[in-house]
């Protein structure tokens, strides 16, 4: 039965009926129809006016589940392993392969109806002791069934539901009146005043739907966080929680001082290269620099100094100045402990941060000329390698990787140097996942650190643990204009420790 035809039957109940009103629910059993079809028309009358007068109640009522409905057709389980006994009785093995027999047997016991003899022949045997009884739980819930839950009491009801043989259900009714406009035909409202309707003055003879003020409109598409930026923001999240700082990265253009030299990185080094490098052309040179600062790098460099011999060439102020788009934030790291090291008196400090860097090499599969380089720096009194790995070690297990290798490495400006391993479950082997060290004294002096504090830094990238946590095999599939932005709304939530 359509809508439109049980508004129009509740429409002639309603002008027939002698009664004030009509109940949504006992009208849909008249009808012979769903209760939710007559609610239907009853919200489709409401919508075109004051035909009808439609007030909500509620009230609460008493429904057998699936298990309850076979009881009450075929009896408890109780009354029924009563009855599957012989006179003879049954060994408990055989009685409790029955489907019911799991409840019906402690019923049955509690009861006093079935006896257990564990000393008989052949293992423990139940025996009937009664021969016939009353299966009252059938008739309470025929009762309810029926509609006469009245006659059943609070705590008969009580104890059925405690057998999860029924609930208690919460039904949202309408006791429905005539309107102020009430009429038996009922005329379609127009929804749009249209220019034609206008022009013709059509619009004069015809019934308008009420505009609803306060309907909620179409919520309109949101944005979407890209994976990479869910994956930074786990890892910020993990060093906020360690105590560290975050540092300001906003300087992708810095001079080849702060990005080499600084960092005690020659300046015949092969990463310095147009082949590794960007190098800009407008402006092409820097030319700020803290000069006592610079003279200091300029001679541990050429000549040596705080117990080094430096690397002994002709250091060329017009290649420090040359601006390139930076290789790597320990540029920034090298700007923040120089501020640190101007202090009057030293404080520990721990930094981190997270933004792009850019090499110039070739696209591939696992290589971009832009990507995401991920730092922590922790500079104190007296630090070791075994206070590195310890902080490394803490680390990882907050991103959920528990075996750690350590393997020996070179760097430039860390000493001693040391990859950081992972045993990959899905691999079956160890994969690099960092690169670690202790910053040296001929970085760290002429910046104007205290003799004895040590710099402990870790790096690594934000794309290949994104790779990894959102199987991706190519890089290219992740950042850059072959982007499927379906990837992007379909990404989950990140979540490392997973």
């Amino acid at each position: 039965m359509a809508d439109n035809t049980a508004a129009e039957l509740l429409l002639q109940k309603l002008r027939d009926g002698e009664c004030g009103g009509l109940d949504s629910l006992e009208l849909a059993g008249v009808l012979g129809v769903d209760h939710q079809q007559v609610v239907g028309a009853v919200k489709s009358l409401q919508s075109l006016g004051e035909i009808i007068e439609a007030e909500q109640r509620t009230s609460k009522r008493w429904e057998l589940n699936a298990e309850g409905q076979e009881i009450a057709e075929s009896g408890s389980h109780e009354v029924r392993v009563l009855q599957s006994l012989p006179k003879e009785g049954l060994l408990q093995s055989e009685l409790m392969k029955l489907p019911i027999a799991k409840v019906g047997f402690s019923k049955a016991m509690s009861n006093r109806w079935i006896r257990l003899d564990k000393a008989a022949e052949g293992g423990p045997r139940v025996y009937r002791t009664v021969d016939a009884v009353e299966d009252t739980v059938k008739e309470k819930l025929q009762l309810i069934l029926q509609g006469r839950s009245d006659h059943v009491n609070e705590k008969d009801k009580s104890e059925l539901k405690k057998r999860k043989l029924l609930n208690e259900v919460t039904i949202k009714t309408y006791w429905v009146t005539k309107g102020k406009g009430f009429s038996t035909s009922i005329t379609k409202q127009e929804t749009d005043l249209t220019p034609e309707m206008i022009a013709s003055g059509s619009w004069r003879d015809k019934k308008f739907k009420a505009y609803n003020f306060n309907a909620l409109g179409v919520m309109p598409e949101c944005g979407h966080l890209h994976p990479l930026m869910k994956v930074r923001t786990q890892f910020r999240q993990i060093f906020l929680e360690m105590g560290f700082t975050e540092m300001p990265t906003n300087n992708f253009i810095e001079s080849s001082f702060w990005n080499f030299d600084a960092l005690f990185q020659p300046q015949q080094h092969p990463a310095r290269d147009q082949h590794d490098t960007f190098f800009l052309q407008d402006p092409a040179m820097a030319s700020e620099f803290p000069m006592d600062y610079l003279e200091r790098v300029k001679k541990v460099h050429s000549e040596g100094g705080y117990g080094s011999q430096g690397y002994k060439y002709d250091w060329s102020i017009n290649e420090a100045k040359k601006n390139i788009l930076r290789t790597h934030t320990t540029a920034v790291s090298a700007r923040m402990l120089y501020q640190v090291a101007q202090q009057k008196e030293f404080t520990p400090v721990k930094y981190f941060s997270i933004d792009r860097v850019f090499r110039n090499e070739t696209l591939d599969a696992t290589h971009l000329a832009e990507f995401h380089q991920i730092e922590g720096v922790v500079a104190d009194y007296g630090l070791t390698l075994g206070d590195l790995m310890g902080v490394l070690k803490e680390f990882f297990t907050k991103l959920g990787i528990t075996k750690l290798r350590f393997k020996p490495a070179y760097n430039p400006y860390t000493e001693p140097s040391m990859e950081v391993f992972s045993y990959h479950e899905g691999l079956k082997k160890w994969v690099e996942v960092g690169n670690s060290g202790v910053f040296r004294p001929e970085m760290l002096l002429p910046m104007g650190l205290p003799d004895g504090v040590s710099v402990i830094a870790w790096g690594l990238s934000l794309e290949r643990p994104t790779m990894i946590k959102y199987g991706i095999n190519n890089i290219r599939e992740l950042v850059g204009h072959k982007v499927n932005l379906q990837m992007v709304y379909d990404s989950p939530v990140c979540r490392l420790d997973s």
